[in-house]
């Protein structure tokens, strides 16, 4: 992989769930050596610092829903910043709870019509996170992200979306913890879906290159978004919404190794690490190694080989 400009940005968002602890996530992973790990590689790194929400009044809460002024404020804020980092290189953003996606993801795919390429999106994540406002029972704006992005209704005082990502360019992977509203809700779209029994059937390799494959074709930006619970709680246990059965770390690696091998990644979320739950630092550590592996870091440098 040719050297590429890798902005480090920090989103210390914690209003999408009601527990504590993801605002600390940006300064773990620099504490990790998340800087060093990809300038080692050889690519330009700079740390950007943290972005800060837009203002906002807390007047305009609506019952049930948590934190949503703020969430509304700090998608404000996202957007224009996604977008414009999209222009400097790769960005990485550092967060934070997964509601930082609301703005990353939209901000990236207005960078991508801007382009006038498509849009792709690969979310690792235990959860599908296709709920609206109106939908979510915990009222926790966190699982929200993929509804806010593909032009779902419901979202009354969040900013317009400049370009909506259809949702046949997403693909949901490794989950599997999803609530019956969003089951219904994500069977009437096209979205790719890729849950842990998949994986356990037909392995990681497959499902993800027929992914790639389509990215590929269309000529497409991809967005990654890595959310600490895709990966078994076992070996990353700093996050507040532990579902047993994720990918191991094996399994991890060799994602974000195909993922290099692709060249498609454009942007990067790296999510919902929450150091207060940590030991001793271990998920982000692995955090740190896993984007290493996206953007480069192997063994051997070896061409890829058939078994068959």
């Amino acid at each position: 992989m040719e050297p590429i400009k890798c902005q480090m940005i920090g989103v210390p968002m914690d209003c999408g769930k009601r527990r504590r602890g993801c605002m600390m996530g940006p300064d773990s992973l620099r504490t990790a050596g998340l800087h060093a790990a990809l300038a080692d590689l050889g690519h330009r790194v700079q740390d950007a610092g943290n972005i800060t929400s837009a203002p906002f009044a807390a007047d305009s809460a609506r019952p049930g829903i948590y934190a949503l002024p703020e969430t509304i404020a700090w998608t404000r804020a996202l957007i224009p910043a996604a977008r414009d980092a999209m222009k400097q290189g790769f960005p990485v953003f550092m967060g934070g709870d997964h509601a930082l996606a609301l703005g990353t993801l939209a901000g990236v795919a207005a960078h991508a019509k801007d382009m006038q390429r498509p849009q792709f999106v690969l979310w690792l994540d235990a959860h599908s996170d296709f709920h609206t406002p109106g939908t979510t029972a915990s009222g926790n704006l966190h699982g929200t992200p993929l509804g806010y992005v593909t032009g779902q209704p419901g979202f009354d005082g969040f900013p317009p979306l400049p370009a909506p990502i259809p949702t046949s360019n997403i693909q949901l992977f490794g989950i599997r913890s999803v609530d019956a509203e969003e089951v219904t809700a994500l069977a009437r779209t096209d979205m790719q879906i890729t849950d842990m029994r998949a994986i356990d059937e037909y392995g990681i390799k497959a499902p993800l290159m027929a992914f790639l494959n389509r990215v590929s074709e269309a000529s497409g930006l991809l967005h990654v978004s890595l959310d600490v619970d895709f990966l078994d709680p076992s070996i990353a246990p700093a996050v507040g919404t532990t579902v047993p059965g994720g990918a191991t770390e094996r399994e991890a690696h060799l994602v974000m190794e195909l993922l290099h091998d692709s060249g498609l990644v454009t942007s990067l979320d790296l999510v919902e690490l929450n150091p207060f739950l940590d030991e001793r630092g271990r998920t982000a550590s692995l955090m740190v190694d896993l984007t290493a592996s996206l953007l480069g870091r192997r063994v051997f440098d070896r061409p890829t080989r058939s078994f068959s």
